[in-house]
């Protein structure tokens, strides 16, 4: 499982247009529960769809794409956490609904997601930063290459926020000779 945090470079963050075209649009390939949600959708169709439920939403990746590609708002707080298609929303209600702020096991190392069906977690941190984390560590390093001021957070987290690009450089270059 691979993760990376993404807060330089982007005039606002979590726009999931741009994510979903870095990461080849698997999004497609999964459904999406979505929790702890504040977005500025302007189309109240879209909002009764992340809202249908009340707390949480669960929508396909097909609708997902399509409820961007109509209109790329800014996802303000957020965890979309994804999940294989033959996993059902009941077997996803069994748990607890993923939350954004004050989950540690983003900031602590492993990382991990917050429910442990998921196989891809995006989260929207308080307009400041995405995060994104994927238990296949190709889409993470597709997100990565295309978002490059983007850090991988293990390493953001080891080094407590602070970052000497020495090591983070050398690993890209020895995988990108």
């Amino acid at each position: 499982m691979k993760g990376a945090i993404l807060e330089k470079g982007e005039e606002y963050y979590t726009y999931l247009g741009k994510i979903f075209g870095t990461i080849n649009n698997v999004q497609q390939e999964y459904n999406w529960l979505i929790t702890d949600c504040e977005c500025c959708s302007q189309t109240i169709a879209f909002e009764k769809q992340i809202f249908q439920y009340k707390n949480y939403g669960w929508l396909s990746g097909e609708e997902l794409t399509t409820m961007i590609r109509d209109e790329d708002f800014q996802w303000v707080w957020a965890v979309l956490s994804g999940f294989d298609k033959n996993i059902t929303l009941e077997e996803v209600l069994k748990y607890k609904l993923p939350y954004a702020d004050g989950y540690k096991g983003f900031w602590e190392n492993p990382i991990s997601m917050q429910h442990p069906l998921a196989s891809i977690e995006i989260v929207a941190w308080d307009s400041s930063c995405t995060l994104f984390i994927s238990k296949d560590d190709k889409i993470t390093e597709d997100f990565r290459r295309g978002f490059p001021l983007s850090r991988d957070l293990s390493m953001y987290n080891k080094n407590n926020g602070i970052f000497d690009e020495t090591e983070e450089l050398n690993n890209w270059l020895s995988k990108n000779k």
